[in-house]
């Protein structure tokens, strides 16, 4: 299953793209589906993309067979969206504006939010922020972000990870977790300026959990995942079922525990 994309541009001219996929029974992505249930916005990992973190996952698929309107969407620097090489461009912060701004345009008056590391911490600061925001369900995270506002640095250290993606060899990079993402980028033939733009970019301030209002909140969290360590205290500050599924980070998500937890939460 494929659709052409879309592109739309934000206030600070970057280029976002996304993708709309749906049943054949009612509806469109813009007004959600014949049930009344709102669209499913899709909110991917550092260094992937919207097809490579829910549609390789089968996710997509997934939730589409179950009636529901999908917005797939690709955070800037990433997939089909532009990719500026400038830090000042970035941070989970700005991609959350990206997502109000694509609500807005849509006109969307609902969603349900799902998004995934970077992903994830980008759909709590659009929480924050906008009340259009049914259902939240944010996986591969954990006390870093109540702790650190961000991605756990205490896990990978952003400028190691920032010179790991400008490094010409990728065999001088010494620091594992850097490295780890470093071969990920370039297995998914990424933009490495981009993504090491982001690197340098990463919300460090507080998020504002109590402005957070959602009818429902779950936390995925693979138990091998060192990048949600200690899930529990996010489920606890954000009022939230906890669902622990196999996998460590790059690989939970691919789960099949993880798609039954996912729709579990989103039904």
């Amino acid at each position: 299953m494929n659709t052409a994309a879309h592109r739309f541009i934000v206030g600070d001219q970057v280029a976002i793209s996304y993708r709309t996929f749906g049943d054949a029974s009612g509806g469109d992505a813009t007004g959600g589906n014949a049930s009344g249930r709102p669209p499913v916005v899709l909110q991917h990992g550092f260094a992937s993309s919207g097809a490579q973190n829910w549609m390789a996952a089968g996710l997509v698929d997934a939730l589409v067979a179950e009636g529901r309107q999908v917005i797939l969407v690709d955070a800037r620097g990433h997939g089909e969206s532009d990719k500026p090489h400038d830090s000042a461009s970035y941070g989970e912060s700005r991609m959350a504006r990206d997502l109000v701004e694509l609500f807005d345009s849509l006109d969307l008056t609902e969603v349900d939010l799902v998004g995934y590391s970077m992903g994830a911490i980008v759909s709590l600061l659009t929480a924050v922020h906008d009340n259009r925001i049914r259902r939240l369900v944010v996986g591969g995270v954990g006390a870093g972000v109540v702790d650190l506002g961000g991605v756990d640095t205490r896990v990978i250290d952003q400028r190691a990870l920032a010179d790991a993606l400008r490094a010409d060899d990728p065999a001088t990079v010494t620091d594992p977790a850097a490295r780890r993402f470093r071969l990920f980028a370039d297995a998914s033939d990424n933009d490495r300026l981009a993504l090491a733009a982001q690197a340098e970019a990463v919300n460090t301030e507080p998020i504002a959990f109590e402005q957070i209002s959602v009818q429902i909140a779950v936390v995925i969290a693979g138990v091998d995942d060192d990048l949600a360590n200690r899930p529990e205290v996010l489920a606890k500050r954000l009022s939230a079922t906890l669902i622990r599924v196999p996998g460590d980070h790059l690989g939970a998500v691919r789960n099949p525990e993880f798609r039954t937890a996912l729709l579990d939460a989103l039904r």
